[in-house]
């Protein structure tokens, strides 16, 4: 990849790892993953220093880039294995996308702010991770011309699963949502059969609410 990334970057996200460690997370390859990604990159310049700080920070839009530790919940409860289709429902930064990417899992992203969405589309090619598709789109109708998915992972809260994506899951395919309003509570619903469906929850998060549409 073609960027600046030097040692001293490299050697903050090694603390990170080692902080979202301490937090529970057991998944080596998403600590692995979280450890590749140049977090820095995928945040506004007057916040780089607070890059590998385990916090979630504003990235224009009404949209932020989540805490670390969110994204490694997430790519932890979604099981990625190499090569399998992924949707993401929220592209925002880049940075879950990314984490996935590392994961060796093919990245179809969804993005509604137009802004955001060519701004995220540029700097991702940019830095080598081209085998992420990035959608302009409504998060709530997913990708059905891309469907059906190994995994669809939700980075912004929603009251209910939107029924398009759960018929774009896969079956056997796992789903990981922030369901709720206020405070959200992490779900993982698994697509047993055609019709039948089976939830986890694994505590509370706090995410930007989904929104319908594409942003003007």
């Amino acid at each position: 990849m073609d960027f600046e990334d030097s040692f001293r970057y490299k050697g903050l996200r090694q603390r990170l790892v080692n902080e979202i460690r301490k937090k529970g997370i057991t998944d080596e390859r998403v600590l692995e993953a979280i450890g590749k990604v140049p977090r820095h990159l995928f945040m506004d310049k007057s916040f780089v220093n607070l890059a590998y700080k385990d916090q979630a920070f504003p990235i224009g839009e009404g949209q932020t880039i989540s805490q670390p530790y969110t994204v490694a919940v997430q790519s932890s409860l979604l099981k990625v294995r190499p090569g399998e289709k992924v949707l993401e429902i929220g592209t925002g930064s880049g940075y879950q996308a990314a984490v996935l990417s590392e994961m060796g899992a093919r990245v179809f992203s969804v993005e509604r702010q137009s802004l955001l969405y060519q701004k995220t589309s540029r700097l991702l090619k940019s830095i080598g991770y081209r085998n992420i598709r990035l959608f302009l789109g409504d998060g709530y109708e997913g990708l059905p011309n891309f469907a059906p998915f190994d995994k669809i992972i939700v980075t912004a809260a929603v009251k209910n699963v939107p029924a398009a994506l759960l018929l774009q899951l896969k079956t056997e395919g796992l789903l990981v949502v922030p369901l709720g309003e206020g405070s959200q509570t992490m779900t993982r619903i698994k697509r047993l059969t055609e019709d039948n469906f089976e939830q986890e929850t694994f505590g509370e998060f706090a995410f930007v609410p989904m929104l319908k549409g594409i942003a003007k």
